[in-house]
């Protein structure tokens, strides 16, 4: 058996042309495997089998599905905002504009300047001038925006001794979180606003010349650590005279407003309607180029008072003379026409500086002329008389026995010294200011003494006691008196005589103003009339007159009071003036200490009017506790009464009496 040959390698060739470039065993792998029926499979359409060792496709889904799910998206979004733009530009326009609008708008209230308050000849009395409210706008304080680490304690310290306030307490203000507006100080003068302005200035040339140094690199450098403090235009109230006539004026308080006063009496009228303006602004600061609106304001009302400023002057300055002196609690003066009603002085003692009310003492910022209720004393007799007198009870000459102790219900009544019996007509009661002589003769005014206290009540009433002056003053006190049903056992005796009722200062001289003026009371006016900003002078409307006594009783009354002056053994020698008839009566009254409510001290007054045979002026003037010295009201009231009346008197250039007057009887001879 021949041996066994090794097969043979065969070395592919190239290839055929027949044969499409592939082996035949490569065609051999290539034909389609037999069929159960020995027939060779078809291959799949569409599904190529991979080669023995070729990677695996993977088939991706189709992207169709996510460009629209993206499509309805972006459409849901510009639905949305389309939506949005509608309801902003078209539904809700104009709510959306009005917001803007006062975001971007501020309004800034324009204060009406105050009326004037002037004397009767135009002679300002409280007027207002220019000032600013200085503001600051906090923001610009904080580090951010001054780029400086304790700019609120710089700035205050720099402020501090110009406003004249605290400090800490300017720190505060200017370190509010989210503020952008504080008033620091409200009504300053130019001067104090000029003084701000220039150290501003200072400061921002430093400022600059840091930025400078720096390469204008102004992120770097601080800024003035005033640049966020402003100034907003305003008006300060100012008094030209100081404390002149300060009772009488008031105040303005902080807000702007009437404090006391006529000031707080007529507010309304001088504080005139404040205006506004509305402005565009950006970032606290104003856009002048984005137009404003304005409703200007309305200047207040000028008030012109019936004082004379020269009298009113010379009233204050007797009167806070002799407190002084006597170291007296406070005292007052009031000078009225007799004939018109118009108060002409209002002083009082002591008294305050309305530009400088920080300094004032709180107990004398009121008008104590008008709000101090006190009994009266013995210038009360006048009332009395004129009750007697009117009713015919008694006359002039009438005969009066005055013994040194009169017992009346569970009292014994004296006068205000010690005597033997007095043989004195009525006109001598009043003279010498008896208290027993009124007592005997008041109590003729009925067949009993409730009669007559009810008599006696009515005339007071007539004279305006217990009644509001019609001043229409703040704070004015009617006084205190008691229906005479219920006037106590002592009060009906007292009462005659000025004890147990109580009246204010305004109150009595309009008593000697009424028998002055022929026993036809006046009203009292402080307002002699009004001026509008465009307007005309408006006079007061004329007071309200009453008659309380006949012109006869008047006449008689007068020349009974210029025996208490005239006469030598009247209480009222030292009111005499050289020249003039004078008509007045003195009072030392038991005064009622406001604070216990019981009597302790006294009350000294002085009343009366000149010339006595044609009476122009009344003067009235009361001291209250005076410590020092004569506590009489003839010897500290009288002299005070001399100085004022002769001073009015020249003031108004009232010529001398004319004739002497016939004197009354003071005394009789007993069995005469």
């Amino acid at each position: 058996m021949p041996p066994e040959q090794p097969p043979r390698r065969r070395v592919p060739g190239p290839a055929r042309s027949g044969s499409g470039g592939r082996s035949r065993p490569e065609r051999a792998a290539q034909r389609p495997a037999p069929g159960p029926s020995g027939r060779p499979r078809r291959p799949a359409q569409g599904r190529p089998r991979p080669g023995p060792r070729g990677p695996r496709r993977i088939r991706l889904g189709s992207h169709r599905p996510r460009l629209r799910l993206v499509s309805l998206g972006l459409t849901v979004v510009m639905l949305v905002f389309v939506v949005r733009l509608l309801q902003v530009q078209a539904v809700d326009a104009s709510a959306y504009t009005a917001k803007a609008e006062k975001n971007r708008f501020t309004s800034v209230t324009l204060a009406a300047e105050r009326g004037e308050i002037t004397d009767r000849a135009g002679v300002a009395l409280a007027s207002s001038v220019d000032a600013h409210d200085i503001t600051a706008d906090p923001k610009m304080f904080t580090p951010e925006d001054s780029r400086v680490d304790n700019a609120p304690e710089q700035a205050a310290a720099l402020l501090a001794p110009i406003l004249d306030k605290e400090a800490e307490t300017l720190e505060k203000q200017l370190s509010v979180p989210r503020s952008r507006f504080t008033v620091l100080a409200h009504r300053q003068t130019p001067q104090v606003w000029n003084q701000i302005s220039d150290l501003k200035s200072v400061l921002a040339e430093k400022a600059e010349k840091a930025r400078t140094a720096k390469g204008g690199k102004g992120a770097e450098a601080p800024a003035s650590v005033l640049a966020g403090v402003f100034q907003e235009p305003s008006s300060k109230r100012v008094y030209p005279n100081g404390n002149l006539a300060a009772g009488i004026l008031g105040y303005v308080n902080a807000a702007g407003h009437g404090g006391g006063g006529v000031e707080s009496m007529l507010d309304k009228k001088l504080s005139g309607q404040d205006g506004e303006i509305t402005y565009a602004h950006s970032g606290g600061r104003r856009v002048p180029t984005a137009g404003s609106r304005e409703t200007p304001a309305v200047p207040g009302t000028d008030i012109e008072l019936t004082i004379d400023r020269d009298i009113q002057w010379a009233a204050q300055r007797a009167i806070s003379d002799q407190v002084t002196k006597s170291k007296a609690d406070r005292g007052y003066v009031i000078v009225q026409n007799t004939r018109t009603g118009e108060v002409l002085a209002m002083a009082n003692a002591p008294g305050f500086d309305p530009n400088d009310l920080a300094q004032a003492d709180r107990a004398a910022m009121g008008n104590a002329a008008l709000q101090d209720a006190f009994e009266p004393g013995s210038t009360s007799k006048v009332m009395s008389m004129a009750a007697v007198l009117e009713e015919k009870a008694a006359v002039p000459g009438t005969h009066v026995t005055v013994p040194n102790r009169l017992h009346r219900g569970d009292r014994l009544f004296k006068d205000d010294i010690d005597h033997p019996t007095w043989y004195l007509t009525l006109n001598g009661v009043l003279a010498k200011s008896s208290n027993i002589g009124t007592i005997l003769a008041t109590g003729q005014l009925g067949r009993t003494q409730p009669e007559a206290n009810k008599v006696l009540h009515s005339y007071l009433r007539k004279f305006g006691i217990g009644s509001p002056t019609g001043l229409g003053y703040p704070g004015e006190t009617q006084g205190i008196l008691a229906p005479p049903k219920d006037w106590s056992t002592s009060q009906q005796y007292t009462i005659p005589f000025g004890q147990g009722l109580s009246i204010n200062a305004m109150q009595a001289a309009s008593v000697y103003s009424t028998i002055a003026n022929g026993g036809v009371r006046i009203e009292p006016t402080l307002v002699r009339g009004t001026q509008g900003p465009d307007g005309p002078f408006t006079p007061a409307p004329a007071p309200k007159k009453t008659r309380v006594v006949s012109e006869k009783t008047a006449r008689t009354l007068a020349t009974m009071l210029e025996s208490v002056v005239g006469d030598e053994a009247g209480t009222g020698t030292k009111a005499r003036i050289p020249g003039y008839r004078v008509a007045g009566k003195t009072g030392t009254a038991n005064r009622v200490d406001p604070v216990t409510g019981r009597y302790k001290g006294y009350t000294a007054s002085f009343a009366g009017f000149a010339p006595a045979d044609d009476p122009q002026i009344t003067v009235y003037c009361a001291i209250q506790n005076p410590t020092e010295g004569s506590y009489f009201g003839g010897q500290i009231c009288g002299p005070i009464y001399k100085e004022v009346m002769e001073f009015a008197l020249k003031s108004l250039q009232i010529p001398p009496t004319g004739k002497k007057a016939a004197p009354l009887p003071v005394e009789f001879t007993p069995g005469e």
